[in-house]
């Protein structure tokens, strides 16, 4: 999959029709891949035509309404992962700024869809909105579409009455709802970190763990002990028993994710690690000492084997 920044102005497309879709595309849950999907079915259905996405980074609400801006299922680059394994052609990646703020739904189709795409469809959900202050929908997409020489396509949200989207999916995340999160998202929440050198308490103990820097961008569950998987990114996941939390054992501190590894997984430092949470074991708690936490971590890992 191609991946364009910046301006559209600079893209330099070659000039031939495309079929998109638009959107945030945070956590690319199940009712955005079937967004995706008949994207590619309309677009094959054409004569194969070239199916790009537009998406946005920042998240709006980090410009519009910083207050508001949630915590997100994956950054940009895990998003780019996730929309080329879906079949995607192209990436248009629209920087989510000041100028991009107050950029016209009308302005919008001119400029990204017409000129800069030649899109001959546009495929969307059917609570799509756009331009300044959200003002578009899908009406004033299919004329503006009537102007530009492309189709508009709505698509049904899925989940009827209760309809799929990130915003559902980061409220599972957040109440640790992590097999809702997994059905929704067609995978388990996963984030992803660099490994930074800890203070080796876990080693002592007889349990090395990676400390996982995550991005304060991205959704967590709440504190406690979890079967995961994780590994370097590129590699496999392997299963793994990680703790979210503030250590209380050790008097604490700021809220940290370290990562046991269930097998031995070479040197981590400085890569980044993939952290699938598959399912809450236990509230973190405070333990009389390192004997006494020892043979809980034990006990977590005999329990994590068994989940995974």
């Amino acid at each position: 999959m191609r991946v364009l920044t910046g301006a559209p102005a600079g893209w330099n497309l070659q000039a031939h029709p495309r079929a998109v879709t638009i959107g945030v595309f945070d956590g690319l849950h199940q009712g955005h891949r079937h967004v995706i999907s008949l994207l590619r079915s309309r677009a094959a259905g054409l004569g194969g035509m070239e199916c790009a996405v537009v998406t946005f980074d920042p998240h709006p609400l980090t410009v519009v309404a910083p207050e508001h801006a949630p915590r997100l299922l994956t950054g940009i680059d895990h998003r780019l992962e996730l929309l080329s394994a879906a079949g995607l052609d192209l990436a248009a990646v629209l920087p989510f700024d000041e100028e991009m703020r107050h950029l016209t739904s009308a302005a919008f189709a001119a400029a990204v869809l017409r000129d800069a795409l030649q899109a001959r469809l546009v495929v969307v959900g059917e609570d799509f909105r756009f331009g300044h202050q959200r003002t578009g929908n899908v009406a004033s997409l299919a004329e503006l579409g009537d102007a530009h020489g492309f189709a508009a396509e709505v698509v049904p949200l899925v989940g009827g009455q209760a309809p799929l989207s990130s915003t559902r999916i980061r409220a599972m995340v957040a109440a640790a709802d992590l097999a809702g999160a997994a059905a929704a998202l067609g995978r388990p929440h996963e984030v992803r970190g660099t490994v930074v050198r800890g203070d080796g308490r876990g080693r002592s103990l007889g349990y090395p763990t990676a400390n996982v820097a995550v991005p304060a961008a991205l959704a967590l569950p709440p504190t406690g002990v979890y079967a995961v998987r994780a590994g370097p990114r590129g590699t496999a996941l392997r299963p793994a028993v990680a703790n979210l939390g503030t250590r209380p054992t050790f008097a604490g501190g700021e809220e940290a994710l370290e990562v046991h590894l269930l097998e031995p997984p070479g040197d981590l430092y400085g890569t980044t690690l993939r952290v699938a949470f598959v399912a809450r074991l236990r509230e973190e708690q405070r333990f009389a000492g390192p004997t006494e936490l020892a043979a809980q971590i034990a006990a977590d890992v005999a329990a994590a084997r068994a989940i995974l």
